[in-house]
């Protein structure tokens, strides 16, 4: 690029990244800039960002500060167990059959009821992070990641979950969901979760090996159900398999306590009487 050039398009205000030369060799001349100074010129203004783009970035920029921090700070091991859910499938189908559509109960809440009355048996999962040491917490609040039609995530937790009953938690859910994509969540809610919920079997994932939600100390993934080869018996036959997944702070618990609460939540989904 002649100086010439150079100079002129100081003077236009052209990115001479953006200019193409004519010139001997790709040369970049004076005629090339004041072509792109009026191309420039014809081009449509760039809209300013709406305010629901900004909400967007700024979440995601939260999130990113956040799995961040996660990812730095948490010393993450992660396990993983498939889950027989012909039990559970069925049982919930024979409920539902007596039941009104806007009544029945969708299979994530007996997954969310069984997260939580696993916390009772391996308590040491249920907690937070705080001033270098870990704080082992009485009720147990269970935070589900959900998708913002917008863009982004939120988790706000159901509260005492363990205490409820499938019907409530079902109520509950549908209304935090609701909530969360109306934005008028609880700070409670968005704060209080022990642990936290990834489901992303809906969107056809096998399994999700998520980061920690800081300061909670472990995080459950599901993906999604599928038929598998399943050894009943000595026979091996179809079964709907769910990969059940954790993701803990090994400040906190090791592979031993962490392959209990795997054991656990499977036990307690093939009673589902019990949930």
């Amino acid at each position: 690029m002649s100086p010439a050039a150079r100079r002129l398009a100081d003077e236009l205000g052209v990115d001479i990244g953006a200019v193409t030369g004519t010139g001997p060799e790709g040369r970049i001349t004076r005629s090339d800039v004041e072509m792109a100074a009026q191309a420039q010129k014809a081009a449509p203004p760039v809209p300013a960002a709406s305010e629901a783009d900004a909400r967007r970035i700024r979440m995601r920029q939260a999130i990113a500060a956040a799995m961040s921090r996660s990812a730095r700070e948490i010393p993450h091991f992660h396990l993983s167990r498939d889950i027989d859910m012909k039990v559970p499938l069925e049982w919930l189908r024979i409920q539902n059959e007596s039941r009104s559509v806007a009544a029945r109960i969708i299979y994530a809440v007996p997954l969310i009821k069984a997260v939580a009355l696993a916390l009772r048996e391996v308590p040491d999962l249920n907690g937070i992070w705080r001033d270098g040491r870990v704080e082992h917490l009485p009720e147990v609040n269970v935070g589900m990641a959900i998708t913002l039609r917008g863009g982004g995530l939120v988790a706000p937790a159901l509260m005492n979950a363990d205490q409820k009953t499938l019907d409530v938690l079902m109520a509950e859910f549908r209304d935090l969901v609701q909530r969360a994509r109306a934005g008028s969540l609880r700070s409670s809610e968005l704060a209080g979760g022990t642990i936290t919920i990834t489901n992303l079997g809906e969107l056809g994932a096998d399994s999700v090996f998520g980061i920690i939600y800081p300061p909670q100390v472990a995080l459950v993934g599901f993906g999604r159900i599928s038929e598998r080869p399943w050894a009943v018996d000595g026979a091996v036959g179809v079964r709907p398999v769910l990969t059940a997944s954790l993701s803990a702070d090994h400040r906190v618990v090791d592979g031993h306590l962490g392959s209990a609460y795997l054991a656990a939540l499977d036990r307690l989904l093939q009673e589902p009487n019990a949930l």
